[in-house]
């Protein structure tokens, strides 16, 4: 794809979670597998992040993970390139008196060698699948060299090109969904609130050898390998003794092959060579 093709995609993407962005935590809060996912994610950087640390995140969205990890006593500045989601955050913060914890600007992460406040930060870190959004993710592998300190730490929450589930979903007559993890180069389309993108899949492997030379590994964890994906309505109130079952398992075996490879998302954590 060239890098006018991949600008707007991204500025399509912009535009549907811009709709989305009024409504997107009403459709997303209470669900009970969203809300497993994020408090993964969450446990995730927790076992990583040094206190009071200086925090960057890409596509912050309504600012969910940035009031959390503020009110922890980390310092957040939270990207997104949707302006309506920055003014659900910039609500949030006010609301949470949080303004001395949380900064924030409009700024694509493909494009992060024109942010204002560019560091060097302790921690970056993307959540649920926002890297999606970009066929250029090299570009925002490259920026991590210099908006991180010696030994900083980055932990990003990606969708592989196979998850299980989906694949599943083939059995069911749902080729489509089965199947479109295999588009390659072209992407994905994708659709929210009238607008149409695209999405691209990248396989930890991708990120790992990408960042090699710079980076170590520390962790790669499946999220929702065994826990159905969140699209997968009220799976959890409907099976919940099944639920429980699984989430238990995944807890378990999230770090081990193959199960750390083949879920809806992968959370991949590494750290800067000094």
């Amino acid at each position: 794809m060239t890098n006018t093709s991949a600008k707007i995609s991204e500025q399509a993407a912009a535009r549907a979670f811009s709709k989305q962005a009024p409504v997107f935590d009403q459709l997303y809060s209470t669900d009970t597998i969203i809300q497993y996912k994020r408090n993964r994610v969450r446990e995730h950087i927790e076992k990583w992040i040094s206190p009071q640390s200086k925090m960057l995140e890409l596509n912050a969205g309504t600012g969910e993970d940035a009031i959390y990890f503020a009110q922890k006593g980390h310092h957040i500045h939270a990207t997104d390139i949707s302006g309506e989601m920055q003014k659900m955050l910039i609500k949030k913060v006010d609301q949470a008196q949080l303004e001395k914890m949380i900064t924030y600007e409009i700024c694509s992460f493909t494009e992060l060698e024109n942010l204002r406040q560019p560091g060097p930060y302790d921690y970056i870190f993307s959540n649920f699948a926002g890297l999606n959004c970009t066929s250029e993710l090299e570009k925002v592998l490259d920026s991590f060299s210099f908006l991180l300190k010696p030994g900083g730490l980055v932990t990003l929450v990606v969708m592989p090109k196979f998850c299980l589930w989906e694949f599943l979903l083939l059995f069911k007559g749902k080729f489509k969904t089965a199947f479109r993890r295999f588009a390659g180069r072209k992407g994905a389309k994708a659709f929210i609130e009238s607008e149409y993108f695209r999405c691209w899949y990248y396989n930890p492997s991708f990120i790992k050898k990408y960042l090699k030379s710079l980076f170590d590994t520390l962790s790669i964890e499946g999220l929702c390998t065994l826990v159905p994906p969140s699209y997968m309505e009220n799976f959890a109130d409907k099976h919940s003794k099944l639920y429980d079952n699984l989430k238990k398992r995944e807890d378990k075996w999230k770090s081990n092959w193959p199960w750390r490879n083949v879920g809806d998302y992968y959370i991949i954590t590494l750290k800067k060579k000094d």
